[in-house]
């Protein structure tokens, strides 16, 4: 794996980046982000934040980076809608504004793509010995239950259907209609880009997870939504077969 991330080139992924009320990590998010040299457009959106998110974006100066901003909050699904439609460079990725996921594992998801042994490539937290912060125990159980309902449904053996680090090529992703304004991108996307029999390969990742307090927003009613878009994609696809 090793080998594959040294070979990953300059500037070859897109990043889309929603943010809501971020103004705590946003610039740390973004310096980080473009300290990988794999990057070469960061597209934010910033989804009608109430705080000084847009303030602070506002002051970023770097040509590699676009901010679209929603005058009302839509949700993640429609923030990352909004931003995988701007992308232009041949991969395609999703980093959250709140620095749970280390930019630094980038080069690492892309390997495979780069590599032409897979199409879209998960960043797991729980198949490696990589670093990761302990919480939440029921958030675990609710994860590992989601991903196994999501095997099921799609026959793709996921160890985390719910990690937000994943990497596409970008040719794959625009070419898939999103319909989910919310944390149900998760679930409708494993579902569409399974039945399009793409390649798909998981990569082991470090994970520093928010606690509620330092601002984490998804919560028990996103796992039921979860469960509920399982469904209704799946039925969906298969009815179109």
């Amino acid at each position: 794996m090793a080998d594959l991330e040294r070979a990953v080139p300059r500037a070859c992924l897109a990043l889309v980046m929603p943010a809501y009320n971020e103004e705590a990590t946003i610039l740390q998010a973004v310096d980080r982000v473009l300290r990988q040299e794999c990057v070469g457009e960061l597209i934010v959106v910033n989804d009608a934040s109430r705080d000084a998110t847009g303030a602070l974006l506002a002051t970023l100066d770097d040509p590699r980076v676009k901010v679209l901003t929603h005058p009302v909050n839509r949700g993640k699904g429609a923030a990352l809608r909004t931003g995988i439609a701007q992308a232009r460079l041949p991969y395609l990725g999703i980093q959250d504004a709140d620095l749970e996921y280390d930019p630094a594992d980038i080069p690492r998801l892309l390997g495979p793509l780069v590599a032409d042994l897979a199409d879209v490539v998960y960043g797991s937290r729980f198949m490696s010995g990589e670093a990761r912060r302990v919480l939440y125990y029921w958030h675990s159980v609710g994860n590992r239950l989601l991903t196994f309902a999501s095997n099921v449904v799609t026959n793709v053996n996921l160890s985390d259907m719910e990690t937000c680090y994943k990497v596409f090529r970008r040719e794959l992703i625009q070419s898939i209609s999103i319909e989910e304004d919310r944390f149900g991108f998760e679930p409708e996307i494993t579902v569409k880009i399974a039945r399009t029999g793409a390649r798909i390969y998981e990569v082991g990742i470090s994970y520093s997870g928010r606690s509620y307090a330092e601002g984490k927003k998804i919560g028990w009613k996103d796992g039921v939504s979860a469960l509920r878009c399982l469904v209704k994609y799946s039925w969906a696809t298969r009815s179109r077969r």
